[in-house]
């Protein structure tokens, strides 16, 4: 019997966790609350929301002896980023964690969306996010310590239709991720991405619609993903740069991966020999993964070499 590990703490550490106000995000707050951290919890306020449903939580979290405060902007208005990164240093002190769960999804085919409708949505799920993870990231490297978790998606590693303009931004963390853990490994920063399934507003039509087995949505319990996201943002957690999946208690991680391929000789040119290769060249047994973008072109420049 493996010994009991040592309880996973926040206390004296501050967590930023963007679209908080319900589902995932409600649940990664309050985890993180329950453990000893204080917050700063961010949801858009809605026309006759009253206090907003961030407000809400923070007072909940009050209520039980923690510390937190809200925030009601939206995350893709210009400079929030900013102003929310700003607003947890100046009331805690630092900031030790930063949680970009809010999103927006619409299901559109890609030609149907208008203009408008393409950028809020790329806006909010590509930039709400990149805009607090840029202002955080100065002071965290600067105190020698954070913890940052992005939120990626199931049609970002394996698309899906009507969700191209929502998958093409939530893709982005699969290149993001590791580049900044690479870059910010040595400053005792970790960054690493989500892939979340639960039952939400946002995902409730799935259910209710037929697209997945309405007996298992009361198993998608968003504390279920909740536990991963605490230990990936906790201090003893050794995991950076990794995309991790999590739904119902399922549990997996996801990587990018390039086929053997093949390396055509110097007489096999044209789009004729492309095709004739295709199939080879497609053939995903013995794919394998690269610790980065260089490893990778010193392996094709070697496989062109030996040609």
């Amino acid at each position: 019997m493996s010994p009991q590990a040592a309880p996973i703490r926040f206390d004296g550490q501050v967590a930023l966790v963007t679209g908080a106000g319900h589902g995932l995000g409600r649940a990664y707050a309050e985890n993180l609350a329950a453990r000893g951290a204080a917050l700063l919890v961010n949801n858009r306020r809605r026309p006759g929301d009253g206090g907003g449903s961030a407000e809400e939580l923070a007072e909940e979290i009050r209520s039980r002896g923690g510390r937190a405060l809200a925030n009601g902007e939206r995350v893709d208005s210009p400079g929030a980023g900013t102003r929310m990164v700003e607003q947890a240093l100046e009331a805690f002190g630092r900031l030790d964690i930063l949680i970009c769960n809010a999103g927006l999804s619409s299901v559109r085919a890609f030609h149907r969306l208008t203009p408008v409708e393409l950028r809020e949505l790329v806006e909010v799920n590509l930039w709400g996010s990149l805009a607090p993870l840029h202002a955080a990231l100065s002071p965290m490297r600067e105190a020698g310590y954070g913890r940052i978790l992005l939120t990626s998606s199931t049609a970002a590693l394996f698309g899906d239709a009507g969700f191209s303009a929502y998958a093409a931004a939530k893709a982005a963390w699969i290149g993001l991720v590791p580049s900044l853990a690479a870059e910010s490994a040595a400053r005792g920063v970790a960054v690493n991405a989500i892939v979340p399934f639960a039952l939400t507003r946002m995902t409730r039509r799935l259910f209710d619609q037929g697209h997945l087995p309405a007996e298992s949505a009361e198993k998608m319990d968003p504390r279920r993903v909740a536990d991963l996201a605490t230990w990936l943002v906790s201090r003893g957690c050794p995991v950076n740069g990794q995309l991790l999946i999590a739904g119902g208690g399922a549990l997996g991680r996801a990587r990018m991966q390039a086929s053997r391929g093949v390396a055509l000789p110097a007489g096999a040119s044209g789009p004729e020999a492309v095709a004739a290769e295709y199939v080879r060249l497609a053939d995903m047994r013995g794919a394998r993964a690269f610790e980065s973008g260089g490893e990778f072109l010193n392996a094709l420049v070697r496989r062109v070499l030996d040609a």
